[in-house]
């Protein structure tokens, strides 16, 4: 009898192991032509590894990481925006304000590495609030909402800072957010990480995530259904706000310092990342890994050119054209 329960109990189990192994290969290959941005990324790896002696090592692999993690972090809160089929154009000057908003407390109120973390991250994600109200509750195109809210946060950096940079002097603060490594992962990579695991979990294995998909998807259908849309979307805004905060942190902890003229432009590689890696612009489509692929093809591909001594104008060219034309093929 015991024999039978315990074998019982072990094909549960076994049933359970290889549920969750087809549950995760349908996560790495969702969307249209996921298998493409694989490709893609292995074809990158191959050219700029024979082209280039210095590609094909860890402390270049590891750089790559560190220039794409602001990128790749707000990139995540990105994907759960334009699921809910909008924008964000304000992420930038979001991040602006809220590295201003960690340095301007850490200089008066306390000189604690936890004020200066929850004045950024609260910051960021209160002007993510504002551009979720403000969408949901007035009905004004999101797009006109963050272009607003992309000059006056940018415009608030500079206005209370005189447009002059804040030094950062709490050495907790750097080691924590920017110089530090956790478990041997420098801390601006597991910042990454981290970021990469809670966007996962939040959109693919959790109630919420199956709400901002209906609500992208189909909004009268998900209305219809008892989701509140608007807070579902209001919500995406938040945590991509947040995440515009969390990169923050990140970027004045390297610098030692905050800067209200930083990340000019920054939106566009995000938003760049987040349709490269599978992600609709009409809602509804697109999942994580995908998006952290985006953003690295995009980082190798920086990275690779520097290496190869491309000029930086012909950089912005061949950079604009391969996404064209990844995202014009992954789209047929």
């Amino acid at each position: 009898m015991t024999d039978t329960k315990t074998s019982s109990a072990s094909e549960r189990s076994s049933g359970a192991q290889a549920g969750g192994l087809r549950k995760l290969a349908r996560l790495l290959l969702q969307g249209e032509r996921p298998y493409m941005l694989y490709v893609a990324f292995a074809v990158l790896l191959v050219i700029f590894s024979l082209a280039s002696p210095w590609f094909l090592s860890l402390d270049n692999f590891l750089n790559i990481g560190r220039q794409t993690a602001l990128v790749t972090i707000v990139a995540i809160g990105m994907t759960f925006v334009i699921i809910a089929r909008q924008i964000d154009l304000s992420v930038g000057s979001n991040l602006a304000l809220s590295g201003m908003a960690a340095s301007l407390a850490m200089a008066h109120v306390a000189n604690s590495w936890l004020v200066g973390a929850l004045a950024g991250l609260g910051t960021g994600a209160l002007v993510g609030l504002l551009n979720g109200v403000l969408t949901t509750r007035l009905a004004i195109p999101s797009f006109l909402v963050t272009l607003g809210t992309l000059s006056g946060a940018r415009g608030l950096a500079l206005f209370v800072t005189n447009t002059k940079p804040v030094i950062i002097t709490n050495e907790t603060y750097f080691t924590i957010f920017g110089e530090g490594s956790f478990l041997g992962i420098p801390a601006p990579i597991a910042w990454t990480l981290l970021a990469v695991i809670a966007g996962v979990l939040l959109l693919h294995f959790s109630v919420y995530g199956r709400q901002i998909y209906a609500a992208g998807g189909n909004p009268t259908a998900a209305l219809y259904s008892g989701i509140h849309t608007r807070r579902v979307t209001t919500l995406a805004f938040v945590f991509t706000g947040l995440l515009a905060g969390l990169a923050a942190l990140v970027l004045s902890a390297r610098s030692h310092a905050a800067r209200p003229d930083v990340v000019q432009g920054m939106e566009l590689d995000v938003i760049a990342s987040v349709i490269l890696g599978g992600c609709s612009l009409f809602g509804g489509r697109g999942f994580i890994l995908g998006t952290v692929l985006g953003s690295l093809i995009i980082g190798t591909l920086n990275n690779g050119l520097v290496l190869l001594g491309v000029s930086s104008s012909l950089q912005l060219i061949i950079k604009g054209g391969i996404i064209i034309a990844a995202v014009a093929f992954t789209r047929r």
